[in-house]
């Protein structure tokens, strides 16, 4: 393997060393990231083809939960079969393109995670506040538009990662101590002033979680109001319920953010790497592998959905025997 590409500064590959301090016990920590990949997988693929198929749940707030699930399944296949291949045998190197299109769709589509996020709280806030009008506001030429607008927000603020990234000369080696590419990891390793992508990763940070946890919140606050002012306790319960499970995932997606985005940048020197690193790939595995269950439990729809789903199955089968 050559280091350098030519007489430039620009390693040909990269390689990700795991979990720095745990290389003993990698095999184990693959087993629980392998389960919670296909839980994630399973899950969210099944949350889509019951939204597909079930008429019933062919409005706004299923169409965003769909788009969730997409989104989620995107965002935990860009990172964890490498990480697997790490764990499990040991095959370290990515080649350095490869290593800035990782961190490109990784930083994307946790962009575009928070983004939805954001619109379904936005839905819940017209779906509460203004009941007679969700259907006329929220119509799918309207869904189809706030979702690319969301996608593109997160292509255009993350495309200057790659080049900010690429300028940059990596004198020091090309020993990355993570398990992917991401931004910061791969810039601290270089011998160049990194203070321009620091500055430009918080300024991302604020323009897509800033702007969207700043959104929600105005939403929720909303929300509360309008349930609040409702003559009855039973239609007060009734309209928060509807909101549980959206609050469920906004908490499992950005309390890891939040603790991966602050120590990245604050406590690099007292928390140990291997604990930022497991909690930068829960940050990832976390609210793919969650959401489903959530909303599976939470919303009655669903529920019901699905149990529809499984006796139509077991009615074709006692037909077919």
């Amino acid at each position: 393997m050559s280091f350098l590409n030519g007489t430039s500064l620009t390693p040909a590959s990269f390689i990700l060393n795991g979990i720095p301090g745990l290389e003993e016990v990698h095999l184990w920590i693959s087993f629980p990231l392998c389960t919670m990949y296909s839980i994630a997988i399973t899950g969210n693929f099944g949350l889509m083809y019951l939204i597909y198929s079930e008429e019933a749940l062919h409005r706004p707030m299923y169409i965003f939960l769909a788009l969730l699930s997409f989104t989620d399944v995107l965002m935990c296949t860009s990172t964890l079969p490498n990480t697997l291949c790490i764990l499990w045998f040991n095959l370290k190197e990515i080649d350095f393109k490869a290593c800035l299109a990782q961190m490109f769709f990784v930083h994307t589509f946790t962009g575009m995670e928070s983004g939805v996020l954001m619109l379904m709280a936005l839905d819940r806030y017209v779906a509460i506040c203004y009941p007679l009008r969700y259907a006329t506001i929220l119509t799918n030429s309207v869904i189809a538009k706030v979702g690319l607008i969301t996608f593109f927000r997160g292509v255009m603020l993350v495309i200057p990662f790659t080049f900010l990234t690429k300028r940059l000369p990596y004198c020091r080696g090309n020993v990355i101590p993570h398990t992917y590419c991401d931004h910061m990891s791969v810039a601290k390793i270089s011998c160049g002033n990194v203070k321009v992508n620091a500055i430009y990763g918080l300024v991302v940070a604020l323009l897509i979680g800033g702007f969207d946890i700043l959104c929600i919140t105005i939403s929720y606050t909303m929300i509360l109001r309008a349930v609040v002012s409702l003559s009855t306790a039973d239609a007060r319960q009734k309209a928060f319920s509807t909101c549980t499970a959206h609050i469920c995932a906004i908490v499992i997606t950005y309390v890891p953010a939040f603790f991966t985005f602050f120590t990245h940048r604050f406590g690099g020197h007292t928390i140990p790497p291997h604990i930022h690193i497991i909690m930068a790939n829960l940050y990832l595995l976390m609210p793919p592998t969650m959401n489903p269950i959530v909303y599976g439990v939470k919303t009655k729809q669903i529920r019901d959905s699905v149990i529809r789903f499984l006796f139509k199955g077991k009615d074709n089968s006692s037909h077919n025997i």
